[in-house]
């Protein structure tokens, strides 16, 4: 019995410490709050805000890709031997023209066609993605990686689907000269 109150009496000592400290932190998150808060009212009215990998917000007036759709297309299923291409459509939201410099994929079986001339500020620009399927059977997943200007200057869109192969073309029966007679 003595031992079943002390396992008790420990446990509700820890909760209750448990307790204690988060409502100790509780105002120092809502200071780390204000002072975010604060830093933000303070910017740059020419800049922007953006967020980089680590969480961080960065003010800054490059280029931003903003994409209207996906990143990643899923064409599905396909039929082998024509091509089909997408459309990757994508805003410039940040306060300086964008170059993209080059777009490159990761095998010859995947083109693509990107504007050659800057993208201004608000404007909508597309990357547009062929893909060969023309002797290519089978689940595929392609990248193709943008250089630009921008705030993030590589960026990566993927194309992915599942080539369904021809039919096997039948062969013509030549006809014999003793059958036409």
């Amino acid at each position: 019995m003595n031992k079943v109150l002390l396992i008790l009496s420990i446990f509700i000592g820890s909760v209750l410490t448990t307790q204690a400290q988060q409502a100790k932190d509780a105002p120092a998150k809502q200071e780390i709050k204000e002072e975010k808060k604060e830093e933000i009212k303070a910017l740059d009215p020419d800049a922007n805000l953006y967020e980089d990998e680590e969480g961080n917000f960065v003010e800054t007036t490059k280029p931003i890709f903003n994409f209207l759709s996906e990143e990643t297309h899923n064409f599905g299923e396909l039929d082998e031997g024509p091509k089909y291409d997408h459309e990757f459509k994508f805003e410039n939201i940040g306060k300086e023209p964008m170059i993209i410099a080059g777009v490159k994929a990761s095998c010859g079986c995947t083109t693509p066609d990107w504007p050659k001339e800057p993208i201004m500020p608000g404007e909508v620009g597309a990357i547009k993605v062929i893909y060969n399927t023309k002797g290519r059977k089978g689940k595929f997943n392609k990248a193709v990686t943008i250089t630009s200007n921008s705030v993030t200057p590589t960026k990566r869109l993927y194309i992915k689907g599942n080539v369904n192969e021809a039919a096997p073309d039948q062969p013509v029966k030549p006809k014999s000269l003793i059958e036409n007679k």
